[in-house]
């Protein structure tokens, strides 16, 4: 059976000994008062809950899915959903990072993230369900009207309510501008909206009252394309003016969608039939309003895989110490038994070790994104806020993308660890995988983050987003030269930095003479870059760990994390010399192959 322990230790290191956040805090009224220890027992609480509440549901959610009435249209989740979130309400923890104006915790949301990544590692399925709502929340919060706010945003706050989504269409998934859903204006200032939604996660189920959902839809005089697109906010059930609930609305979930993974969630096609809705936002500016809950749903998403590199690298390595077959190359290790832990084997160390690297250096990445949004929305000076909202941008496709990519190469990894055990239901690890898989596609399928990346957030404005965060690795390069114990991170760091210059250039004007080169090398791109990042980062906390040691700190802790970075520049980071060689492969290859599909 699998387990799993909330790293607490490796997010206490990257909050308060690499990222400072607490000297960031001060800087902002609204946290000033939050210090680590408030921050420790927000996360030790949290753990609790999802190592003991949630994770014990997550074997059982894959098992059993969710079930549709037809009939009725009502969903129901798997046991012991619900008394989990009816747990997680009275805890209050939905209300954790947000506004006190509609009874939330106003805790920073770099300790929210910490929270999430830790639901995500104990039960990915049942944490989409709060995860959505959240999202919700923060699109309203930004672009609801003041009566609206009032109406919903209490309930998604304590979590009474949920919210959802709806985007997809049978017809269009990326290309919202193709969406046919229709919204007829009204005499009252309500509109009665038609039309049908796919792939809509948490779009129906019998966790709460009622479920808030985000839909978009076109007015009947909008323009084409995807400058056309309306949002709107159309709930389940009728809401009365006392708050009460009234008359189910002409929305429901018409089927739910066989998968390969998060069985616990309740994937939904939604019929909307003439449901009352009202708009968030401008008329024909929706995508600009829900792209407040898109990009939270990409950082989202990020955790999510995050947390899934982190369990499934726990219990491989406990399995690795335990299972023994073998014996080592350089001989026995353990002459009291027949055989040897395959812990000794290189390659079994290469697993584990690739997961270990893809989640550390993941946490220290999604933290530091958290950081930033917590600067933009909270800091005093405006300058700050700008730029923290600027690499924000630049970050979140990299979190998305790389992150998820990295999951899907991890997991799996640890699923080989097992053998043929890994194959079988019993340990856990093949969930893990089917999990990780979806994170890969939606939210934007990591293509798409690739070409936002490049062809919008580097090349759309030449890359001075790109430079300013080339700026931190330069400054940490300088303060670390002549540093012998730093050479092995801060030269193959310096020199990709170097070389990311060039590289941009060449892609960027092969682009200008064609389009498809940016198609041809964007997914490359995006493996390049977030390496980039990545390495960054080890490098930062090689710096504290080689700190921590010098300093006399006899915890192993800061050894592990040494050895890690140390692999990860020797055996992970060395990838991005042929994505570039691929990306400057260019187009054609791909694009003059009509032979090949004929």
């Amino acid at each position: 059976m699998p387990s799993y322990t909330p790293p607490l230790r490796d997010m206490q290191f990257v909050l308060h000994d690499v990222l400072h956040v607490t000297d960031d805090f001060k800087a902002m009224p609204k946290h000033a008062d939050i210090d680590a220890d408030t921050i420790s027992a927000v996360l030790e609480e949290g753990g609790k809950f999802a190592s003991e509440v949630l994770f014990p549901l997550n074997q059982i959610g894959d098992a059993q899915g969710c079930t549709l009435d037809r009939d009725t249209h009502e969903v129901s989740t798997p046991d012991g959903f619900k008394a989990a979130f009816d747990q997680y309400v009275q805890g209050g923890w939905p209300a954790l990072s947000c506004d006190p104006a509609y009874g939330g915790q106003g805790l920073p949301i770099v300790v929210n993230q910490c929270f999430y990544e830790m639901l995500n590692s104990a039960n990915q399925a049942w944490t989409m369900y709060p995860g959505l709502s959240h999202g919700a929340y923060e699109a309203l919060h930004a672009h609801g009207t003041d009566a609206q706010k009032a109406l919903y945003l209490p309930k998604l706050t304590s979590g009474e309510w949920t919210g959802t989504m709806c985007l997809t269409e049978p017809h269009c998934g990326t290309d919202l501008g193709l969406l046919r859903t229709k919204a007829e204006p009204q005499a009252d200032g309500t509109y009665r909206i038609t039309g049908n939604k796919i792939f809509i996660s948490a779009g129906e189920h019998n966790m709460v009252s009622n479920i808030v959902h985000l839909v978009l839809a076109r007015l009947p005089d909008a323009p084409a394309g995807s400058k056309g697109i309306s949002l709107f906010v159309v709930p389940k059930f009728h809401v009365n003016d006392d708050g009460s609930l009234g008359d189910r609305n002409g929305i429901y979930c018409g089927g739910l969608e066989h998968k390969m993974g998060i069985h616990g969630n309740a994937t939904c096609q939604m019929v909307l039939d003439g449901a009352v809705g009202t708009m968030v936002g401008q008329p024909n500016k929706g995508l600009a309003a829900m792209f407040v809950m898109m990009n939270a749903a990409r950082i989202g998403v990020g955790m999510q895989s995050l947390g899934l590199t982190e369990v499934a690298y726990q219990n491989a390595v406990a399995y690795a110490k335990d299972r023994i077959q073998s014996r080592s190359l350089t001989g026995p290790k353990d002459i009291s038994k027949p055989a040897d832990s395959i812990l000794v084997h290189p390659d079994v160390r290469k697993m584990l070790l690739t997961a270990k690297a893809y989640a550390e250096g993941g946490r220290a990445l999604s933290l530091y994104c958290a950081l930033l949004i917590d600067r933009e929305l909270n800091h005093p000076d405006a300058t700050v806020r700008a730029d923290s909202a600027e690499m924000v941008a630049l970050l979140t496709p990299i979190v998305k993308a790389f992150i998820t990519d990295n999951a899907w190469t991890a997991t799996s990894a640890c699923m080989q660890v097992f053998g043929g055990h890994g194959f079988i239901r019993e340990w856990g690890m093949e969930q893990y995988v089917r999990d990780a898989r979806i994170n890969m596609i939606y939210e934007g399928t990591n293509t798409i983050q690739s070409l936002d990346l490049l062809g919008r957030k580097v090349l759309g404005n030449q890359g001075a987003t790109l430079k300013k965060f080339g700026a931190h690795i330069t400054e940490l390069v300088m303060a670390e030269q002549g540093n012998e114990d730093m050479a092995e991170f801060i030269t193959p760091l310096a020199k990709l930095g170097q070389q990311m210059t060039q590289f941009t250039g060449e892609i960027g004007y092969k682009a200008m003479q064609n389009a498809d080169e940016v198609g041809a090398a964007a997914v490359d791109y995006l493996r390049v870059a977030g390496h980039l990042v990545f390495g960054y980062f080890w490098a930062r906390m090689a710096q504290v760990a080689l700190q921590k040691i010098a300093e006399g700190n006899r915890d192993t802790f800061y050894q592990a994390k040494l050895q890690t970075a140390r692999f990860y520049f020797a055996k992970l980071f060395p990838e991005t010399a042929s994505l570039m060689a691929t990306a400057r492969a260019g187009s054609a290859v791909l694009m003059e192959t009509d032979a090949v599909f004929a």
